[in-house]
């Protein structure tokens, strides 16, 4: 090798690899536990058999969660990122739908770039995934930290900026607080 010591890792914690595939584990029972309509033995193993399949055929995609924080103030980010997510669809359907309900209104499409902060793959297939579903904006493309966006209504000479501004800087101010 190149003479140097790679750190060795914490011994009070596991390999990244481990950490992601429990995380991926104790997630998929989680769900399993809250969609079970009843608590017994037999759906507690059932539930802990699917958990394993589903990690061991996620197995090759496990490294995508790596971008998680987990500290004890994420949970709370998530729900902050959830409520913010469905009070922008809301916005955006009443948008869309008085649109549609008044053609008079002025309907100026575009293709704009937005531009991101977030450097994890999942956390900018997140970004873009909450644009698209909003409507009136639809993620086209993500080339690096650009996002290319095609939006309902433009405002004339919208830049860079203005575009991030007003459509992904409040998403990705509540994504930050659960992933990078």
């Amino acid at each position: 090798m190149n003479g140097q010591k790679e750190p060795m890792p914490s011994s009070d914690s596991p390999p990244p690899a481990l950490r992601q595939h429990l995380l991926v584990y104790l997630s998929v029972y989680l769900l399993w536990l809250l969609l079970a309509e009843r608590i017994d033995g037999q759906e507690l193993l059932a539930g802990a058999l699917a958990a394993l399949v589903v990690t061991i055929a996620s197995a090759p995609y496990a490294g995508l969660f790596s971008a998680l924080r987990l500290t004890p103030a994420a949970p709370l980010h998530l729900l902050r990122y959830l409520g913010y997510f469905f009070a922008a669809l809301i916005r955006a359907n009443l948008d869309v739908a008085r649109r549609v309900l008044s053609p008079t209104l002025p309907i100026r499409p575009a293709l704009v770039e937005v531009q991101t902060r977030l450097v994890s793959p999942l956390g900018r297939m997140l970004l873009a995934n909450s644009i698209t579903l909003t409507p009136g904006t639809l993620s086209v493309d993500i080339d690096d930290d650009r996002i290319l966006v095609h939006w309902i209504d433009c405002p004339p000479g919208a830049d860079l900026e203005t575009a991030t501004q007003r459509i992904a800087a409040g998403f990705e101010r509540h994504i930050l607080g659960f992933l990078e």
